[in-house]
């Protein structure tokens, strides 16, 4: 089963080379939880791009790409940071995910290149 359409996702050409920090921040993401009901995240994305950035637009539309899609906490940063990783290629991608109060209990999930491109064999 696909979780995501990362087929959205456009870029727009980077106009320096040089290296710098994008940090590109929502407030809600939409998915289906477990049972099936509305669950939320906030997302953070601190990307380090090499020769394309991300159109925020296209960005927009494939996080709504998940609003109907039963998904889990730990597999939609998953997906996210894989399509970034594959659409971008940047030099340095970090995505924080905090998830709302459910059952009394709060979530954040992050992923860093940098700790996980070290970890892989």
């Amino acid at each position: 089963m696909s979780f995501s359409n990362k087929t959205i996702l456009k870029s727009i050409k980077n106009p320096c080379l040089l290296p710098y920090e994008i940090t590109i921040e929502t407030k809600e993401i939409t998915f289906l939880g477990d049972e099936e009901k509305p669950d939320f995240g906030n997302i953070e994305i601190i990307m380090y791009p090499t020769n394309k950035v991300i159109e925020l637009k296209s960005l927009k539309y494939y996080f709504y790409n998940f609003r109907n899609k039963r998904i889990s906490y730990e597999r939609i940063i998953n997906t996210i940071y894989k399509d970034l990783q594959e659409i971008y290629t940047p030099n340095k991608l970090k995505i924080t995910m905090k998830f709302g109060l459910r059952g009394g209990i709060s979530s954040k999930l992050m992923i860093d290149s940098l700790i996980r491109d070290s970890n892989v064999n």
